[in-house]
């Protein structure tokens, strides 16, 4: 694989997507009558910025909430509460969960998704070019030989060959499908694509051919990236910063190298501890932190710092009072009220 993006360019980029506690509850309802008993807090007040030309890595253990703040930016599913307002370049900015349908269908050309599993997310019964041209015919952007050209186009730009476009989904490696799925994404030329954990499913070899195209693709188009993992190693190759999220919000968000080399919160530390590295010595003499008890239920989440039932630093004061996103360092935020006062170890340690 290649090395990270720079992240010298990454804190001056134009702000294309702005997040402001962004909020997704989903409701827990028991008995007969199936009346509402509690909730679930899946995204639990997330602020974000994705810069014109940026990807953000967003990280975190299975049933952190990062694939529902994914579907939510792109309404997918309704948020609860928040503000998403999306900047394309020579328009005004709009506010994504305030839109009608009919306004919405208006900007969807500008956002788009690549999704996790390449095979449920391509309809088997359709040709691959029916499936890359659909967006196409729907938004009555292209018909006839124009549409084929275009087709053709987004397949070759993909690394796939125009004679594709007569063959079906199951005619393909998982790689392929993906590549498939991510032609689907750019056929409207958008802004920005929320790619959700999009190369989990493939083989590591395969994983960096889709890693290296996504981000040639970035570069040859101008795309913004909300690149959702929990690989570290995925992450970050590909990104210009990291968000770390826990138990549905963020924890730490930063440039990508100086949250790797110098992380601020203890969850990122113990996540950090994991990433595999290339010298057999070094790995054998780092210590791996291995996180005790149970992650606590989003349907009843600790009081104060979220972490603090299975943080080694934790204080009095952490289960006390719920700390705020503190700028550590330029573009640097953690929410731990020791967030200066300790020193934690980074991956390459």
């Amino acid at each position: 694989m290649e090395t990270s993006p720079s992240n010298a360019a990454a804190a001056t980029r134009a702000p294309l997507l702005e997040v402001s506690g962004l909020k997704k509850y989903f409701p827990i309802r028991r008995g007969l009558l199936r009346r509402q008993v509690g909730t679930v807090k899946s995204v639990d007040g997330v602020d974000l910025t994705v810069g014109v030309g940026e990807t953000l890595g967003i990280v975190g253990e299975s049933g952190c909430g990062k694939t529902t703040l994914g579907r939510c930016l792109i309404r997918l599913i309704p948020a609860t509460s928040g503000k998403v307002t999306l900047s394309t370049p020579g328009k005004k900015p709009v506010s994504l969960l305030e839109l009608n349908a009919g306004e919405l269908r208006s900007v969807r050309p500008h956002i788009q998704m690549v999704f996790q599993d390449p095979q449920s997310s391509l309809n088997s019964r359709m040709t691959v070019g029916d499936l890359i041209g659909e967006p196409l015919v729907v938004n009555g952007v292209l018909s006839g030989k124009a549409l084929t050209d275009r087709i053709v186009e987004l397949l070759e730009a993909v690394g796939l060959r125009p004679g594709d476009m007569r063959r079906y989904p199951h005619a393909f490696s998982g790689g392929q499908r993906q590549r498939i799925g991510i032609a689907r994404a750019l056929a409207l030329k958008p802004n920005l694509i929320i790619a959700d954990e999009p190369v989990s499913a493939l083989d590591v070899s395969v994983q960096a051919q889709v890693l290296n195209l996504m981000t040639d693709l970035r570069d040859q188009f101008g795309l913004s990236y909300i690149f959702i993992a929990h690989d570290l190693g995925v992450v970050e190759h590909i990104s210009h910063r990291v968000a770390v999220m826990y138990l549905g919000k963020i924890v730490e968000i930063g440039p990508t190298k100086e949250l790797f080399n110098n992380p601020k919160h203890p969850y990122s530390e113990a996540l950090l501890s994991a990433v595999p590295l290339a010298d057999p010595a070094a790995q054998r003499a780092r210590t791996r932190i291995r996180l005790e008890g149970d992650v606590p239920s989003p349907a009843n989440p600790p009081s104060g710092c979220r972490f603090h039932t299975r943080c080694r630093y934790a204080q009095a004061v952490c289960g006390q009072d719920e700390p705020g996103l503190e700028e550590v360092s330029p573009g640097h935020f953690a929410p731990c009220h020791f967030a200066r006062a300790l020193s934690l170890i980074g991956v390459q340690a």
